[in-house]
């Protein structure tokens, strides 16, 4: 039996090691629920439809789910490290590729970057207030990256394992505090009448409920270290969002009884400043000994979700290094692990960067760099997601799959859905990154830019380097399925 090359084996990522439960972690961590409850919820209360917040939700999930029905069998064709940049080229072609590549690597990035910044500002925060260590937010968020990495480094599996138990302590005290206001007070079945659920500004409301759902892409960017992708990959996407949709909706529908479903978003805008509408709730019924708990579960559930993002966005760098896009140092991974290992390192180090010059000027933490950065970032996934959807209406109807519900109409409401979302994104982009700062205000045009960059990098490509710009289709020919150990 002939020896694999140890160049190869520098280039591929670990096989076989993530299972259904393991990709959902990831998953889910990157999503971050208790952030979610705690950050995005009181928003949509508050600017959105106030009580009907939680019919938002189910209406997000609804349209994600169509989504996924189409995503699920694209993913049955295409097992590659390169997630939704990787459906695009096989899609919509090589040049639409890139460009999702771009707005993938991009928008990835840039929400690491805030991450980093929130990290380190809520971290700093509660040590404060609950152990009277009094540090600059920037120390706890150069802490962050660098544990981030430390974790990154021992590999995939690891990581899902350390995501796991984060994701259980978090969904857990949120879980109780619902069951105590059901107990306590009971839930408001109105939040769910028509006449709630439709009034206010409902597009908002659903643009505030598609962002607690960022990350649930993801999954494919595991295929390669999945077992059995064809079957992992679209079981972890329907778990990851119907968990997310299902579980923010029962947390909102308790948020929203406990405090009065008519008077939900009045409640909430008075403490939007404060952010503290589910510390409120927690302190009434749950007491103070587990909401200081909770103020610690959230710097756990902000440290997983910049743990699971960095994982995603090491993957996009990884893939276009190895393709030839990027520098194929990109595409180097440890012999011991399979780990992105230079990737990595170029991803955090960028976030740390970007955190410490934001420091250096000054400039808020949250007003400034969260906003702009995952304001961008958020964007960015959004515009990433529905070039997926169309791309897989679009390959299937190449095809000529017979099957209608399956890769055409399921997949194309989700589309539709999405458009609508990202419309609404970039008309209402001030209140999504939560800055009215007129400078963050002008951030959609970057969007352009990384897309006219993406359509400019094909183009040169194609006439200066066509080998690379075939490769990029090459290398999703790579069949990560019958590589395994027991594959055919």
């Amino acid at each position: 039996m002939s020896q694999p090359d140890p160049a190869e084996h520098r280039t591929s990522l670990a096989k076989n090691v993530l299972g259904v439960p393991g990709i959902v972690f990831l998953v889910l961590a990157a999503v971050a629920p208790l952030t979610g409850m705690v950050v995005i919820a009181p928003i949509g209360i508050a600017l959105g439809n106030g009580g009907g917040m939680a019919g938002a939700f189910v209406a997000a999930m609804v349209v994600l789910l169509l989504f996924a029905v189409g995503y699920a069998q694209m993913s049955r064709v295409l097992t590659n490290a390169g997630g939704f940049y990787a459906f695009v080229v096989k899609g919509l072609g090589n040049t639409m590729g890139l460009v999702a590549g771009f707005v993938a690597m991009l928008g990835y990035n840039c929400f690491v970057a805030g991450a980093v910044g929130t990290s380190g500002f809520f971290t700093a925060a509660a040590f404060k207030d609950i152990f009277g260590i009094d540090l600059d937010w920037i120390v706890w968020s150069v802490v962050s990256a660098v544990l981030a990495f430390v974790l990154s480094r021992r590999g995939i599996g690891f990581s899902a394992k350390v995501l796991g138990v984060c994701l259980v302590l978090e969904v857990s005290i949120l879980l109780v505090m619902d069951v105590s206001v059901l107990v306590r007070h009971g839930f408001g079945i109105e939040a769910f009448h028509p006449s709630v659920v439709f009034t206010g500004a409902l597009g908002l409301a659903l643009l505030f409920a598609a962002n607690a759902f960022i990350g649930f892409e993801a999954t494919a960017l595991f295929s390669e270290e999945a077992r059995q992708p064809d079957r992992t990959i679209p079981r972890a996407t329907y778990i990851a969002i119907g968990f997310i949709g299902l579980f923010a909706a029962f947390t909102t529908w308790a948020i929203v009884s406990a405090v009065g479903v008519r008077q939900a978003q009045d409640v909430s805008a008075a403490h939007l400043s404060a952010g503290d509408l589910v510390f409120s709730i927690s302190q009434d019924y749950l007491g103070g000994a587990l909401t200081t708990v909770m103020r610690l579960l959230l710097v756990v559930s902000l440290f997983a979700a910049l743990l699971a993002l960095h994982n995603s966005a090491t993957r996009y760098l990884y893939a276009l290094g190895r393709a030839g896009v990027l520098p194929r140092a990109l595409g180097r991974t440890r012999s011991s692990n399979g780990s992105p290992q230079t990737a990595a390192i170029v991803q955090l180090t960028f976030a740390t960067v970007v955190a410490l010059v934001y420091r250096a000027a000054g400039l808020d933490p949250v007003a400034a760099l969260t906003a702009s950065m995952t304001g961008f970032g958020t964007l960015g996934i959004l515009t990433l997601q529905l070039l997926a959807a169309i791309a897989i209406v679009v390959y299937f109807r190449r095809v000529a799959d017979p099957r209608y519900w399956q890769t055409l109409v399921a997949p194309g409401l989700g589309a539709l859905g999405l458009a609508i979302v990202v419309s609404l994104a970039i008309a209402n982009f001030s209140a999504l990154a939560g800055s009215d700062n007129p400078i963050i205000a002008q951030l959609p045009w970057l969007l352009l830019l990384v897309v006219l960059a993406g359509l400019g990098t094909a183009s040169w490509l194609r006439a200066n380097r066509p080998s690379t710009y075939q490769a990029l289709r090459t290398d999703l020919e790579r069949d990560p399925i019958h590589d395994q150990p027991g594959g055919s």
